[in-house]
């Protein structure tokens, strides 16, 4: 009992920390890390970018290893129209979606990889700052930095670590983080 409340009051004061920007320093994982099996079959010509974006991913985070083309947690996907996003089903698992018009518009890469963050538990923050992934476009279209922040980082290998739970919604689906040519940013 004393173990889970020393674990829950870590986990307590890592959450408040990291709402204020202060990083702390994971402990060593009580699990091993996870792979999440990515494929890229639907996703033509974006496959070499969602190779890089899992690199991202995998050198930024610990606890979580993205592997290609091993299964299918993760399926990507390129359309055209609609506007890109993720559908998650699970944390780790969901689909991501490409749409052509707008990576001819913002960075490929900073879209796959926002979109791949969604998937391993992260939510929309439209704050307009580039160096947060998460900010989709509301960073506008000059933003090209595909890379989480340290607080990004943290809180993905926390949730695959255990220390953090993440609310299980059946279909999270993340749209509107790229606003369309038409649309402007404010």
């Amino acid at each position: 009992m004393t173990s889970r409340l020393n674990r829950l009051a870590v986990a307590f004061l890592a959450t408040a920390l990291a709402t204020l920007g202060v990083t702390v320093a994971n402990p060593s994982p009580a699990s091993a890390a996870m792979t999440i099996c990515y494929n890229t079959s639907q996703a033509g010509s974006y496959a070499s970018v969602a190779n890089q974006a899992a690199s991202i991913w995998n050198n930024a985070t610990v606890n979580l290893t993205l592997s290609a083309n091993c299964g299918s947690n993760l399926r990507i996907y390129r359309i055209t129209g609609g506007g890109s996003y993720a559908q998650r089903t699970s944390l780790g698992n969901g689909r991501v979606y490409i749409d052509t018009q707008q990576a001819a518009q913002y960075s490929v890469l900073r879209i796959m990889t926002h979109e791949i963050g969604h998937i391993l538990g992260l939510p929309d923050n439209y704050n307009g700052n580039c160096s947060l992934l998460m900010s989709g476009g509301s960073a506008g279209t000059s933003c090209t930095n595909a890379y989480p922040s340290t607080a990004e980082a943290n809180r993905v290998s926390n949730l695959f670590s255990g220390t953090f739970s993440a609310t299980d919604r059946s279909a999270d689906i993340f749209r509107d983080s790229w606003p369309s040519a038409l649309t402007s940013v404010s």
